[in-house]
């Protein structure tokens, strides 16, 4: 099956982008050097493709509601204008996809699946939702979504917007303008630096790129790609579903229990099974390991105390903003104490690691 192409395809192989086939989509993986990209968005600011996103809309009196019985989350909360982190999971309360929920309206909320899960997430949707008064409608080829991310993204989209972004708090969305194009701004993004991610129609999205990258020259902004996005994620402690997330797993076991509300009114999917997680805990724990060989340690490779295997390594990177390899693992929960000293296994050697405490990297505020 031929790869879908996202509307600024043309824009990424005028720029030389070297493309990767990313769940069902062809995505630039770089354009030069994924080192001078990561650099950029820490730095400067970063321009990310991110329309492979699965966007789902719920409408109806009934759309929280709905959404409150599907997701973990107590979304019928949350204020009209604002953003929330969440998980749909199963009835075992293994994860089936992290989320972003934006409520645009008293009856409207917008879903953001990951592009591996977004047919997944729209199926149990609407199931979920059966029921009740609301109606689930996948509007993901509706949509081409734009992140600005770095430290200088916000005096970059300040010159192309009317929008007073000082007034835009994270995790908060508005509907304005950007170069002249109708767009919902968020303070969102999966970098662990400030920085909006920009929804627009398909066939505004050149136009908005071009202006993005032409405000972003004296700013030495660069367009970036999947690969500097996954250092940056990693760098910031961000799960990545697929490796820090899955269905074999619960949010308690990532260290996100705080976004299972078990308290919100009603029942949910998954409630039983995590009320019993969170009254029990976890036998295994995500933790972060650093090493000062330059080798870094991979997804899948073992984790050891002595000669016993206790955990494995989920993501794993030589870090370009901390200049020492960084990975993130599962392991026993006796051994996620930070300053346990460990080994992973890579290819038949054994490599000292620390653990230490999540996220890697922090910006200063």
């Amino acid at each position: 099956m031929e790869s879908r192409l996202t509307p600024l395809h043309a824009e990424h192989e005028a720029l030389g982008a070297h493309f990767t086939d990313f769940a069902g989509w062809k995505m630039p993986l770089r354009y030069d050097s994924e080192l001078a990209e990561h650099h950029a968005v820490r730095k400067t600011a970063g321009l990310f493709d991110l329309t492979h996103m699965g966007e789902i809309v719920l409408t109806g009196p009934d759309a929280g509601a709905a959404l409150d019985f599907a997701l973990v989350g107590h979304i019928s909360a949350l204020a009209v204008g604002k953003a929330r982190y969440t998980m749909i999971t199963q009835a075992d309360g293994g994860v089936l996809d992290d989320l972003i929920v934006y409520r645009l309206g008293d009856e409207e909320y917008l879903v953001v699946a990951n592009a591996s899960n977004a047919a997944v997430v729209h199926e149990a949707l609407v199931e979920r939702a059966a029921g009740f008064d609301t109606v689930v409608t996948d509007k993901s080829t509706e949509y081409a979504l734009i992140a600005v991310q770095g430290p200088a993204s916000t005096t970059i989209l300040g010159t192309l917007t009317s929008t007073d972004l000082a007034t835009v708090k994270y995790y908060a969305s508005y509907p304005t303008t950007v170069a002249g194009v109708p767009v919902l701004l968020a303070r969102t993004g999966y970098t662990g630096e400030d920085g909006f991610e920009l929804f627009v129609s398909p066939e505004y999205a050149p136009q908005l790129w071009q202006a993005l990258l032409e405000a972003g020259k004296p700013h030495d902004l660069k367009p970036a790609g999947l690969g500097c996005r996954d250092t940056l994620r990693l760098e910031a402690g961000m799960p990545l579903y697929g490796n820090e997330l899955s269905t074999s797993l619960t949010p308690f076991n990532a260290n996100l229990g705080r976004v299972v509300k078990l308290d919100k009114p009603g029942d949910f999917v998954g409630r039983d099974a995590l009320a019993k997680v969170a009254e029990s805990g976890v036998d295994s724990v995500l933790v972060g390991l650093k090493t000062a060989e330059r080798r870094a340690p991979r997804h899948g490779y073992a984790v050891l105390s002595g000669t016993d295997v206790i955990g494995e390594v989920t993501s794993g990177a030589l870090s370009p903003t901390l200049g020492y390899s960084i990975a993130m693992a599962y392991v026993a929960k006796e051994f996620a104490s930070p300053g346990t000293q460990l080994v992973v296994d890579v290819r038949g050697k054994q490599q000292p690691v620390e653990v230490v405490a999540l996220p890697f990297y922090k910006r200063a505020k």
